[in-house]
């Protein structure tokens, strides 16, 4: 889906679903009472967002890859798999396994390391571990109970920020503020802005700031191409073309996690041609398309880069240290 405009003011729509909004919050508390909570024996971290819609979460989930990998940790990939058939326990393959099969971001994670998706998130972890994870990268899944965490990140689109801050379907927020910032480490807020919540947050909560950077973006300045994408928010996509001197003569936006299908490809090429434009996308789009039907389409590729990398180490060596 794609955020209704009204999520991000307090108008006067918010205002009048915000009684539903108590039903979404009863569901999740309901669900939280039923759930059996495990851990499964190793350090679990956990990125996720207090809002819906894509704010970096897999970029994110990369860059703390990294920094475990870098620290002599072994860690492992655990998604639910949004958008697949499998239920899991099962270890994606990115040679065999399709969007489809296992969900696009488990397959642009596991293009990194080890990746499993599960249904049982506790379960999934469990599976992981005996597979040989020394913690766990938990890619959503804060509002998730089934799994105990040893350490959780929110992140944060600095431009969207919390929206109207009102909870689903008053506004974007998952659960209310006070509830997700009580479960979170750190918010790793991504981009330069300053959203308005960030005034009253308290101090026990830091943030690390980050942003996202192109890590191919010399091979489209000046070139002329017709963006593509699927995600939550295409505008960040097509701000971060323009940022690497690319002309985009067009965009054709989807909705998140858009399943492609041949005619809808075959049109984008036929209008790209007749723009005289070269077709590009997402990462995590691309792996959503077929792959007898990825060629002649691009993808601008993507880092998140800590600003003070430091500030992250010492959370990490801290949940490390616990017991």
């Amino acid at each position: 889906m794609r955020a209704p405009d009204f999520w991000l003011a307090d108008g006067c729509m918010a205002k009048a679903l915000s009684p539903f909004s108590l039903l979404w919050r009863a569901g999740a508390g309901i669900r939280a009472m039923t759930t059996t909570m495990r851990h499964p024996g190793c350090k679990v971290f956990c990125v996720g967002n207090f809002t819906i819609g894509g704010a970096g979460k897999t970029p994110t989930a990369i860059a703390l890859y990294h920094t475990l990998h870098k620290m002599g940790i072994q860690a492992h990939f655990l998604s639910r798999g949004y958008g697949g058939r499998e239920t899991g326990p099962h270890r994606v393959d990115p040679m065999k396994d399709t969007a489809a099969d296992v969900g696009d971001e488990p397959l642009l994670l596991a293009r990194t390391a080890p990746a499993w998706i599960s249904r049982d998130r506790g379960m999934g972890a469990e599976t992981a571990r005996n597979a040989g994870a020394e913690a766990i990268i938990l890619d959503d899944g804060l509002q998730n109970p089934s799994l105990i965490k040893d350490c959780s990140f929110a992140v944060v689109d600095s431009v969207f920020g919390i929206g109207n801050g009102r909870v689903i379907p008053a506004g974007p927020m998952r659960e209310t503020l006070e509830q997700g910032l009580a479960k979170v480490r750190a918010i790793i807020l991504i981009g330069d802005g300053n959203p308005p919540f960030l005034r009253n947050l308290p101090a026990s909560v830091p943030v690390l700031r980050a942003r996202i950077v192109p890590c191919n973006g010399a091979e489209f300045a000046g070139r002329r191409v017709l963006a593509f994408a699927g995600i939550a928010r295409p505008a960040k996509f097509h701000d971060s073309l323009r940022a690497v001197g690319a002309d985009i003569v067009a965009t054709v936006d989807f909705a998140d996690h858009h399943p492609f299908r041949a005619a809808e490809l075959a049109e984008l090429h036929q209008k790209a041609k007749a723009l005289n434009a070269d077709l590009v996308t997402t990462e995590k789009d691309l792996m959503r398309l077929p792959a007898g039907q990825r060629n002649g389409i691009s993808t601008l590729d993507i880092v998140l880069e800590f600003e003070a990398p430091d500030q992250l180490e010492k959370i990490i060596t801290a949940v490390l240290s616990d017991a």
